[in-house]
């Protein structure tokens, strides 16, 4: 026992020790009572509280390049890439 400190800061350590591995053992007995394991496994499914996300913004666009703007991109690609 440290010489300087008190009788009532270790009794205070020591049942804050308790404290948390009660709280430990209950929430691993919650857990296992839940069923969280058995959902971890069937896969997630989503929260029914909440709305499905639609997609929202624009339209996929795509632009075909000609061939001296495919060479002018891949010289910037070059320069790029060697820093």
């Amino acid at each position: 026992m440290p010489a300087y400190a008190p009788v009532l800061q270790l009794i205070g350590v020591v049942v804050l020790a308790a404290a948390a591995a009660v709280w430990a053992a209950v929430v691993v007995r919650l857990l296992r009572r839940s069923g969280l394991r058995a959902a971890v496994r069937r896969g997630a499914r989503p929260l029914s509280a909440l709305p499905r996300q639609g997609r929202s913004g624009p339209a996929l666009e795509s632009v075909e390049l000609t061939p001296a703007e495919q060479d002018a991109f891949a010289g910037l690609v070059r320069r790029l890439a060697n820093g």
